[in-house]
């Protein structure tokens, strides 16, 4: 990752670490706040994880003091897709995942400082949450005459269930890290680490469930995670009726075979993605 300073207008930095894309929002000097080139950078970077397939796992972090402060509303058209407009027909993936195509590797997201916005919605379209203590959060829209727009009016029901969404889409208010995990938005807290910058301690701990699930079976792991989303969109009887052909495909890979060798041999299993 450059150490050049951000371009006024922020920019999205990635660095490849082993099977792992570190994707960085880097505009502290605005609270990391998102500009229509960073959206479309964080677009292009998404897109990259899913393109590559040496690439299992994506891993988003923040630059400096906070992870973001939200949209800088004056810049953005709020009646287009977040995603941008023709990102869908030219194929590229929507860091919200709410538009096809749908990105299929998993992506953990490491919060810290204030997480506002869009920032809430970017975790929440991530798989896997590690937040910092002193982390502040917030879905802010109604203060300014808007409604979330980029998912939190349904992921926020889909983990605390209607009261507890409620609560904080139509008031706005803030909430700290202990009622992110209580009510399912985040899984993990972590303290700061003594004497290193904020958002250090949730970086390291994103990293090390990114490795953790790097170890795995890649084809396995977006199975599993294509299972679970069948589930939550269509329901159970269509995630039922899926199983056969998913585990037809896995049955035929090489990371089967490699599975079962590992199991008999009781080592870990060296996966190849084929």
């Amino acid at each position: 990752m450059s150490s050049e300073a951000a371009p006024t207008e922020g920019r999205i930095t990635t660095e490849v670490h082993d099977r792992i894309l570190r994707i960085t929002i880097d505009r502290p000097a605005k609270y990391n706040g998102f500009t229509p080139k960073m959206l479309s950078e964080l677009t292009e970077a998404y897109t990259r994880l899913e393109r590559e397939p040496e690439l299992w796992c994506g891993l988003l972090v923040a630059a400096g003091k906070h992870f973001t402060a939200g949209l800088q509303l004056s810049a953005f058209d709020i009646t287009e897709p977040l995603a941008g407009p023709g990102s869908e027909q030219a194929g590229l993936i929507d860091p919200l995942d709410l538009n096809v195509p749908r990105r299929t590797k998993p992506v953990v997201a490491a919060v810290h400082g204030i997480c506002f916005t869009i920032g809430i919605e970017l975790m929440l379209a991530a798989d896997v949450v590690v937040a910092e203590r002193g982390v502040r959060f917030g879905q802010l829209e109604v203060q300014r005459g808007l409604m979330a727009f980029g998912g939190a009016t349904i992921r926020m029901v889909e983990r605390a269930g209607w009261g507890n969404a409620m609560r904080y889409l139509l008031t706005g208010d803030e909430f700290d890290g202990d009622t992110a995990l209580r009510l399912g938005f985040v899984q993990e807290l972590v303290d700061p680490q003594p004497d290193a910058e904020l958002g250090a301690a949730a970086r390291a701990r994103g990293l090390a469930l990114a490795e953790r699930i790097c170890a795995q079976a890649p084809l396995a792991v977006r199975a599993s995670r294509r299972s679970a989303q069948i589930a939550a969109e269509q329901g159970h009887e269509a995630a039922v009726a899926a199983f056969p052909e998913q585990l037809a495909r896995l049955a035929a890979s090489e990371d089967f075979a490699e599975g079962v060798r590992s199991f008999e041999e009781r080592r870990a299993g060296k996966y190849s993605g084929r």
